[in-house]
């Protein structure tokens, strides 16, 4: 029997679920919401760009079902596990001596062992799990490559089926017959990309075939210092990107807004007073802001170790509070645009009728202003989005970051910069995060440009028909 543990992040994760959930569907039954959506997914990049923050969206949902095992299961005593770790078991569990580089079977540095001759050699030693199936070494490269033949030829049937599936139900909801919807689509006149849908599908299921085939046999992206796998830790680090993006822009919301269309209703003392705290704070160097705060949390989480049960609690009240604490110097951005679009606002004929009909202030706000700055706070927490993750990187890379024993990829870029001095090189930790990072920023920016131009009147898309 699965003991589900929530902990403070996966409330507020699944909470968020649900308002966007709640959301969507009202969108839904909205004509120019839709429309907007249209603009966004009906050009290829969007789409794809689009696809790739489902994917990242969805690993961090898996790893934020917290559950502690049964006794029957092969795991460490009383630790807490998501379904993401249940899912990578293989890798997860099993760790090696140290460093070894993706798809090896030796470790990467040699070892003094002792011969069943009795004599003493240094060489390269076997990888405790990797590998272990193969009895012959020279078996390698080959037992690879028709592993890789078999993953591309079961994702080739599962592409099809994919496929058909889809054109199927293409063509019936355009009313034409397959043929006519297959042709169109190989053609590219079709309205929405087809094309991009599909290949991003069939490269998506590929990369998901080869995970599954190989970590039973193989450290796809090596280990690192401590043999743990490269890949297990990236895949781990999608959350915390994930928590610091979404968790960050929801608490610097409500800053923003109220004081920016504060100082831009009210003006006078209380534009000035509001002016004065959001200038002294850009002022202040955010890094080290940040830095004394969150040194601050650490003196305090280690004199009252107590309020915690476990490891996994502390580290995840400490990455909250990173949120709270990035949310809160990070708010003057956004609170300066609503305050110059609140200003342009007071000036519509509108506001000033509602004005000289005796309608009180917060219901102004409320009807006239709040509805015409929703396309700035959308455009910006999406702009905000990437910056933060980069944000958490940098602080984790120079010691302020979340806890060191949580997964990030600023903790694995902080682990691996000093391997980057060593002969040869250790290359694959940093790579590894670079990457999930990189494209996790990029789809986030691409996807940012495409809601600006969707909900900007004077950007026209020319996919969007």
């Amino acid at each position: 029997m699965m003991n589900l543990v929530m902990l403070a992040s996966d409330y507020l994760i699944f909470l968020l679920v649900i308002m966007g959930s709640i959301l969507l569907i009202r969108a839904h039954q909205q004509n120019q919401l839709v429309g907007f959506v249209r603009k966004i997914f009906y050009r290829p990049l969007n789409l794809v760009a689009g696809i790739i923050l489902i994917t990242y969206i969805l690993i961090g949902l898996l790893d934020s079902i917290h559950y502690r095992p049964n006794k029957s299961e092969d795991t460490q005593n009383g630790s807490i596990i998501s379904v993401l770790d249940k899912m990578l078991k293989p890798i997860s569990m099993q760790s090696e001596r140290s460093f070894s580089a993706p798809f090896a079977i030796f470790a990467f540095t040699k070892e003094t062992m002792k011969l069943p001759s009795g004599e003493v050699s240094r060489d390269y030693p076997r990888l405790t799990y990797a590998g272990t199936h193969l009895k012959d070494k020279t078996h390698h490269l080959s037992d690879i490559r028709q592993r890789l033949i078999n993953i591309a030829v079961q994702n080739l049937i599962i592409w099809l089926v994919l496929s058909i599936m889809l054109l199927l139900y293409a063509s019936v909801k355009h009313g034409i017959s397959f043929e006519q919807m297959l042709c169109a689509v190989i053609r590219g006149k079709t309205i929405f990309p087809w094309r991009t849908l599909l290949l991003t599908m069939g490269v998506l299921s590929f990369l998901l075939i080869a995970i599954y085939s190989f970590i039973p046999f193989y450290h796809i992206l090596g280990t690192n210092q401590v043999g743990e796998d490269v890949l297990y830790q990236s895949l781990k680090s999608i959350r915390t990107g994930l928590i610091i993006g979404t968790i960050t822009t929801l608490v610097m919301l409500p800053f923003a807004i109220l004081f920016g269309i504060m100082a831009g209703y009210f003006r006078g003392w209380v534009d000035d007073v509001i002016q004065y705290v959001y200038t002294t704070l850009s002022s202040i160097p955010g890094v080290l802001l940040i830095a004394a705060a969150v040194l601050t949390l650490q003196l305090v989480m280690d004199r009252h170790s107590d309020w915690f049960a476990t490891a996994m609690q502390r580290s995840d009240i400490r990455l909250l509070a990173l949120c709270a604490i990035l949310g809160i110097t990070s708010w003057t951005g956004l609170c300066r645009l609503l305050r110059g679009e609140t200003l342009k606002i007071s000036e519509m004929d509108y506001v000033k009728a509602a004005h000289s009909l005796g309608v009180k202030d917060f219901k102004i706000i409320f009807k006239h202003f709040l509805p015409n700055v929703v396309h700035i706070i959308l455009i910006t927490l999406t702009l905000d989005f990437s910056g933060l993750v980069l944000a958490e990187a940098v602080l984790s890379y120079v010691g302020v970051g979340v806890d060191p024993s949580s997964y990030s990829w600023g903790t694995m870029i902080n682990s691996a910069r000093l391997e980057m001095a060593r002969v040869p090189v250790v290359w694959w930790s940093l790579t590894a995060a670079f990457v999930f990072m990189f494209t996790l920023v990029l789809a986030a920016n691409i996807f940012s440009d495409a809601v600006r131009d969707a909900f900007d009147p004077h950007s026209e898309l020319r996919g969007a028909r």
